[in-house]
C-alpha cells in the first residue's frame, strides 16, 4: 500500500499536446467509421425478431444458414455463448406475425438437423419501435451532457464546465466509435453503458476539479500550469485505485457473464480507459487552455468589508 500512498511527482501536462493529437486521432477514426460504416444496431434500434435456439451438441452455422435460405434470406445466424446456443436475427416483415415466424423458422432448422433442438427466447420489436429508441438514446446523451454542464457550472466556474462537457463528448465519441470500427453490436445494453461512462467519467474529473480549487488556494507562489500537475498527481492513486477495482469486476462480467451483457461490459471497459485518460489529459488541459487562474477562487472582495466578506 505504500506504493499508493507515496506522491508522484510526473510532469502530465508536458505531454498534453501530444495527448491532443492522440485524442483527434481517435475522434477522427471514430467519425470518419460512424460515416462510412455506421453502426451494427440490435434488434433493439432496428426492429425485427431474435430468436435463440439450444443443440444438444456442436451445429455448424453454415447448415443453418442454407436452411433458412429459402424463405429468411436476410436472417444473420451467430453463435450465443458456446457452439451449442445459436442467435437468429431477423428483420421485421409485415406479411407474418411473430409466433408464425417463429415457428417457421423452427420447422425449417428441424428439417435441416436430426438433433434436439430448444428454442431459448423469442424476441419481437417493431420498427416504429426501433426508431423511437434511436432518437430518445440520442437524446438522452445530450440532456445528460446538458445538465452535467449547467451542475459543474455552478459547482465551479465556466471553464470547467466546459472542460468537463468535452472530456465526456469525446469518451462517447471514442466509445461509439469503437463499436463503429469492430462492428460490434450496439444495442440498449451498450447505450445503457454509455450513460453508465458519462457517471463515472465525471466523477473521475470533479475528484481532479476538486484538488485543483483546493491548491489553488493553498499554493500561492505556483502558476496554473504547475497547480494542474500537481493537483493530477495528488489525485493518481486514487485514480489508479478505483479505475483498477472498476476493471477487475467489468472483466468478470465480459468473460463470465455470458452473450446477453457481453456489450455492457465492452463498453464500460472502454469506457473506463478512455475516461480515466479524457479526466486527465482532456478535462483538464481544456480548463487550463480556457484560462482557469488562481483569481478565480479568490472571494469577492465587498466595498468596505474584509477579503472574506465580513463587515470592518
Amino acid at each position: 500500500m505504500q506504493l499508493f500512498k507515496r506522491t508522484t511527482h510526473i510532469d502530465f501536462m508536458s505531454k498534453r499536446r501530444l495527448a491532443l493529437i492522440f485524442s483527434v486521432i481517435l475522434m477522427l477514426t471514430s467519425v470518419g467509421s460512424l460515416i462510412t460504416q455506421g453502426l451494427n444496431f440490435g434488434v433493439d434500434f432496428t426492429g425485427g425478431s431474435i430468436i435463440e435456439v439450444g443443440y444438444t451438441k456442436t451445429v455448424e452455422l453454415d447448415s443453418i444458414r442454407q436452411a433458412l435460405k429459402k424463405d429468411f434470406s436476410d436472417a444473420q445466424v451467430q453463435n450465443f455463448g458456446s457452439s451449442r446456443e445459436v442467435l437468429i436475427r431477423i428483420a421485421p416483415r409485415n406479411d407474418i406475425s411473430g409466433v408464425e415466424l417463429s415457428r417457421d423458422v423452427l420447422s425449417a432448422l428441424k428439417s435441416a438437423s436430426t438433433d434436439e433442438i430448444d428454442v431459448r427466447r423469442v424476441e419481437f420489436v417493431g420498427p416504429q419501435v426501433g426508431e423511437e429508441l434511436t432518437t430518445q438514446g440520442v437524446f438522452a446523451i445530450l440532456y445528460a451532457l446538458g445538465f452535467i454542464f449547467v451542475y459543474i457550472f455552478l459547482r465551479f466556474q465556466w471553464q470547467y464546465s466546459a472542460g468537463a462537457v468535452s472530456a465526456l463528448f469525446h469518451d462517447v465519441i471514442v466509445v461509439v466509435g469503437f463499436f463503429s470500427v469492430l462492428q460490434l453490436e450496439f444495442d440498449l445494453t451498450v447505450l445503457a453503458a454509455i450513460l453508465a461512462v458519462i457517471g463515472y467519467s465525471l466523477n473521475d474529473t470533479i475528484v481532479v476539479y476538486d484538488r485543483i480549487r483546493e491548491n489553488f488556494r493553498k499554493l500561492r507562489k505556483v502558476d496554473a500550469l504547475e497547480t494542474v500537475n500537481v493537483s493530477i498527481n495528488e489525485t493518481l492513486a486514487r485514480t489508479i485505485i478505483t479505475s483498477l477495482t472498476t476493471m477487475l469486476v467489468l472483466l468478470a462480467l465480459f468473460f463470465l457473464g455470458g452473450e446477453l451483457i457481453h456489450g455492457f461490459a465492452t463498453a464500460l471497459l472502454v469506457g473506463v480507459v478512455i475516461g480515466t485518460y479524457s479526466s486527465i489529459y482532456v478535462a483538464s488541459t481544456a480548463a487550463l487552455q480556457l484560462g482557469i487562474s488562481k483569481a478565480d477562487m479568490e472571494p469577492v472582495k465587498k466595498e468596505g468589508g474584509n477579503e472574506d466578506g465580513s463587515q470592518v
